[in-house]
């Protein structure tokens, strides 16, 4: 009895990486997230896409862009290690906008360490360490770093996750 116990969890043990691949592969991803291409189809800086938060910004890779709560107008509070984990979209030369993206609202911003960063209705645009792939928003509605971080959507607002349904049963 006790034989065929530890041969079930044992099987059970070794059939668990591929459950868990398997159900990863099954997931919802936003794989449709393309990057943004300007009107003539050149590959834009900036641009919309439609995610499970809505209509977002994001970057020439797909990427979600994020503003952050704790900036001042167009300066920066994000440094260092900050910086690192929340990556600045940086600017070389004029940005390209994309579809759906407003190119009145698009300028830029000297950072602290002479760099120029984008900003998108005079917030700092970043991305985050932890999405890895187009489409991914990860890093919506954390705090870190002192303040509260949101994906951008193309009107130049923070975007606010909704709620998860209750099912209509109001609790």
């Amino acid at each position: 009895m006790i034989r065929n116990r530890s041969r079930t969890l044992l099987a059970s043990v070794a059939a668990l990486p591929l459950v868990v691949l398997a159900v990863a592969g099954c997931g919802s991803t936003s794989s449709s997230v393309s990057p943004p291409t300007t009107k003539d189809g050149r590959v834009a800086t900036i641009g919309a896409a439609k995610e499970s938060l809505g209509k977002i910004l994001v970057n020439s890779r797909g990427h979600t862009l994020y503003l952050f709560q704790k900036d001042s107008g167009t300066t920066s509070e994000c440094t260092g290690a900050c910086a690192v984990n929340w990556p600045p979209l940086r600017a070389s030369g004029s940005p390209a906008i994309g579809s759906g993206a407003n190119a009145s609202l698009l300028a830029s911003t000297m950072r602290s360490d002479g760099s120029r960063q984008i900003t998108y209705n005079n917030h700092p645009l970043y991305t985050f360490l932890k999405d890895t792939k187009a489409g991914d928003t990860n890093g919506e509605a954390l705090t870190a770093f002192g303040g509260t971080w949101y994906a951008i959507s193309p009107a130049g607002n923070q975007v606010v996750a909704k709620p998860a349904s209750t099912g209509g049963y109001g609790y």
